[in-house]
């Protein structure tokens, strides 16, 4: 198995912005490990914009296109197996769910985009959904924008990103399923991601590697989240 924590701090040492553990100190680190320490509790599912719920928490939302692995990391991320519905069928989740964790914060699931096999009424309205959350939001700290680390930052994501960089909202850049990754295009991979993000005012300028297979990267987005509430 490829070490890919050695890699991550391979990484991180070049020009690419790679999130490692260098950049958190010691107690940053345990105060992300303390923040998920305990279960996360669902809240409630929503389907119209008028349905969100009044927390006064802050939030941190999840997006990514169908079969990203977002909800595999949610569930890798707060230590259980069921919270977010996992399915192998992509577009399965059809409705923005809100999770509170540990009294601190609100998770938030958003629906996945880019399905193709969905009706044009259904993709319509999830984008509406959607896009009501986002700009209306003003407990909202920052969007996790899920990428497959093995296809790289595609079209369809861009036209995501540029969305939330018109809105003005703060989003970061997490690759996922790294374990499926090989080693020699790690290099590649974070060059490429890190070309197209310094050309998006609202992406902050460092992005995460993520396993949930392997649990490679969840402490330091743990961590990352700790930062931003």
């Amino acid at each position: 198995m490829v070490e890919y924590s050695e890699l991550i701090q391979e990484e991180s040492k070049k020009e690419d912005p790679v999130i490692s553990k260098s950049d958190f100190s010691l107690n940053e680190l345990r105060a992300g490990e303390k923040l998920f320490a305990r279960s996360s509790e669902f809240i409630l599912s929503v389907v119209e914009n008028n349905g969100f719920p009044d927390i006064a928490l802050p939030e941190i939302a999840f997006a990514g296109r169908s079969n990203v692995g977002k909800s595999s990391l949610i569930n890798s991320l707060v230590g259980m197996k069921k919270l977010a519905r996992v399915s192998n069928t992509p577009g399965r989740t059809q409705t923005i769910n809100f999770f509170n964790q540990n009294d601190a914060l609100v998770l938030v699931d958003l629906p996945g985009f880019g399905y193709a096999k969905a009706s044009k009424d259904d993709i319509t309205r999830w984008k509406l959904l959607t896009f009501d959350y986002l700009r209306g939001r003003v407990n909202l700290e920052c969007v996790f924008l899920l990428i497959d680390s093995r296809h790289g930052i595609k079209p369809i994501d861009i036209e995501v990103m540029n969305i939330l960089d018109e809105a003005a909202v703060s989003y970061q850049i997490v690759l996922t399923k790294l374990d499926k990754v090989k080693k020699e295009s790690l290099n590649s991979l974070c060059k490429n991601t890190n070309s197209i993000i310094s050309k998006h005012g609202a992406a902050r300028p460092f992005f995460h590697l993520t396993s949930s297979k392997d649990n490679i990267g969840l402490d330091l987005l743990r961590s990352t989240i700790f930062k931003l509430i």
